[in-house]
């Protein structure tokens, strides 16, 4: 009886075992480069790392509290994933399967966040810029956050990499 019992457990394990290791192979994103609405290759999307992620780009010269910047990222993060999920789902789940990263960096002020929004977009980056409301800390209208990004870690670089950490 003991044995027919740890026979059934090994059974059921090594079943389940396999049934894991053959769902993972079939639900993980395939390493082929992206292929665009068309079907064309676009190695400009893939990149050439492979790796994706989202830049936040905050103006410094706002001087908004910490939790002005965080509200205003969140906004920035969020309006980039929506943007991303209706125009590129397939660059969206790339970039998931990275882990998501987001990275904070500053610019000294509205001139240079709007220099970089504008490379971003001839980049053919997704863009989101944020406008704030004015209702607490600062003036209605005011351009507050870049989102760059989710993209290809070295596309999202040549228009961000230079940045200081915020």
């Amino acid at each position: 009886r003991k044995s027919r019992s740890a026979i059934y457990l090994v059974a059921g394990a090594s079943g389940g075992l396999c049934l894991g290791w053959l769902l993972r192979s079939l639900l993980q994103p395939s390493k082929k480069p992206f292929l665009g609405a068309g079907g064309e290759s676009e190695p400009s999307v893939m990149g050439e790392t492979g790796e994706f992620k989202m830049i936040l780009v905050v103006r410094s010269d706002l001087k908004m509290g910490k939790g002005k910047v965080a509200a205003q990222c969140s906004h920035a993060a969020v309006s980039a994933y929506k943007q991303c999920q209706k125009r590129n789902p397939e660059l969206l789940k790339q970039w998931e399967y990275c882990g998501q990263p987001k990275i904070v960096v500053r610019v000294p002020d509205e001139s240079g966040l709007i220099e970089l929004m504008l490379q971003a977009k001839d980049l053919g980056l997704p863009i989101s810029l944020i406008k704030d409301a004015g209702r607490t800390q600062i003036a209605p209208g005011s351009l507050t956050v870049l989102g760059v990004g989710p993209g290809p870690a070295d596309l999202v670089d040549k228009v961000t990499l230079h940045l200081k950490l915020y």
